[in-house]
């Protein structure tokens, strides 16, 4: 029993070890690149520290943004509404999603303009990217999604696949 006590720290710093792959990798990507907020509720500042005031809260988990610099474990980034402030690493995901801007989406069944029409998604919708080729981008809001044009996407640079 006393030996498996003593093995309980060694297996939590494994654990922490793990969960923190995620940010390191991010680390590493180049700037300016597209990710997503992780957290419910994550603080914008106005610097790369907590003793930098406060400038945004964000309530909203898988909101796109985009990381145009870095700084050790903080990043500065631009919302969809082109806002720019520091945000820890810990708070981001690489995760890629998108906002529909302009007006209503058609998220088709396919990627083209012939495809039938599955669902659509107002203008600050949120949802998931999985792939973009081509113009078109797979597009999911809680499980309905689709093929949206890739101009109608916050998250995504025209042209760019993946």
């Amino acid at each position: 029993m006393r030996g498996w006590i003593g093995a309980a720290p060694a297996a939590i710093v494994a654990v922490v070890a793990v969960a923190t792959i995620p940010p390191a990798q991010a680390q590493t990507q180049k700037v300016p690149y597209y990710a997503s907020i992780s957290a419910g509720k994550a603080r914008m500042r106005t610097g790369p520290g907590r003793n930098y005031p406060i400038s945004w809260v964000y309530e909203r988990a898988d909101l796109p943004i985009k990381v145009v610099e870095r700084y050790k474990d903080w990043r500065k980034i631009e919302d969809p509404d082109g806002t720019e402030g520091w945000m820890q690493v810990g708070l981001l995901s690489a995760r890629r999603t998108g906002m529909v801007h302009g007006g209503i989406a058609a998220m088709r069944s396919s990627p083209g303009f012939s495809a039938s029409i599955n669902w659509r998604a107002a203008p600050g919708v949120v949802g998931r990217i999985s792939e973009c080729s081509r113009g078109w981008c797979y597009f999911d809001v809680h499980g309905r999604g689709g093929y949206v044009e890739q101009s109608q996407l916050w998250g995504v640079d025209p042209g760019e696949e993946f």
